[in-house]
This record gives structure tokens, C-alpha cells and sequence, in this order.
């Protein structure tokens, strides 16, 4: 993925006086959130949507979850996933939807940077993990599975101008 994406304003859904929201401003955001929003497909087809915690790093979203959780469940069977992140006003802050793929890593030297991009994220002891056999494991032992999200395309809303921008990957 490139470092700097070029983005598109969709004027059709964006204010006169809008302009492309640039992508480290997105990324930035992506980066710093502190809460995302995962909506994935239950086997049946129902939608599925939970918050959770997770980490933008090297141009990827990470989280975790129980082998055994819903989410994860549905990830298995069907891959493609949405995550938002943003703020709950209108006339300001900026919204994200993230489209593309979560697939389990294994990879301990991409679980060892995502668990230190947590600890420093997140400063409750409770997300510090220590990455091993493919996985994370937090202080009590208690394993979780790991999620890379790799975007296909991403859209910003910016709120008061009210603009729309995407980028395609």
C-alpha cells in the first residue's frame, strides 16, 4: 500500500465549499481512535456489529478476539469486514469506514509490534499482551486469536464542510 494515497472528493456527496480530506490526516485518525466499530456477516447473512479496541500500524488495522467469540466465528467463514471509527456530532470531527479483509497473523514479528503499539495505545495494563505462538495472551493466560485488516478502500467524512473522500488500494 502506498504511504500516501491519493484521494477522491465525491462532489455528489460532499458540500460546495468541501475539499479531499488528505490521507495523513485519515491515517492519523485511524491511528489515534480509540474505539472501532467491526461489522462482519453472520453465516445466516444477519449483520453482526460490536465495538472493540485495535491498533492502525503499518497501514493495517489489528485487533483480537476469543477463538470462540461471534466475531471471529464470522471472520472464518467470510473475511470481508467493515470498521468505523469517528464521533457521534454533526457538525464536527471526522468519520472513517474501512473496507476490506481480517485474516488471522500468526506471524510473531507482526504480533510482537502489534502488542507494543497496544501497550503504548492503550495504557491499562489489562491490553498490554505478550505476543507468542501466534498469538496474544494477556496477564491472566487467557489467548486471543489476531486480525490484520487490510484496507481495499476507505472513506472519510468530514463533518461542517461535509465531505466525502475515498481511497481505493
Amino acid at each position: 500500500m502506498a504511504a500516501e494515497p491519493a484521494g477522491r472528493l465525491d462532489p455528489e456527496f460532499s458540500g460546495p465549499d468541501a475539499s479531499a480530506t488528505p490521507w495523513a490526516e485519515a491515517s492519523r485518525e485511524l491511528e489515534v481512535a480509540e474505539i472501532y466499530w467491526l461489522s462482519t456477516v453472520r453465516p445466516d447473512g444477519r449483520p453482526h456489529v460490536t465495538p472493540l479496541i485495535g491498533v492502525w500500524l503499518e497501514n493495517a488495522l489489528y485487533f483480537c478476539t476469543g477463538a470462540e467469540e461471534r466475531k471471529a466465528k464470522n471472520l472464518e467463514g467470510q473475511p470481508q469486514c467493515v470498521i468505523t471509527t469517528g464521533c457521534n456530532k454533526v457538525d464536527d470531527g471526522l468519520d472513517l469506514v474501512v473496507e476490506g479483509e481480517a485474516t488471522r497473523t500468526s506471524d510473531d514479528a507482526k504480533l510482537i509490534r502489534a502488542a507494543e503499539a497496544y501497550a503504548a495505545k492503550y495504557r491499562d495494563p489489562m491490553w498490554h499482551f505478550t505476543a507468542r505462538d501466534g498469538a496474544f495472551y494477556s496477564s491472566d493466560g487467557n489467548r486471543a486469536v489476531v486480525y490484520e485488516m487490510t484496507p481495499s478502500t476507505v472513506y472519510a467524512f468530514s463533518k461542517g464542510r461535509f465531505g466525502q473522500t475515498r481511497w481505493r488500494f
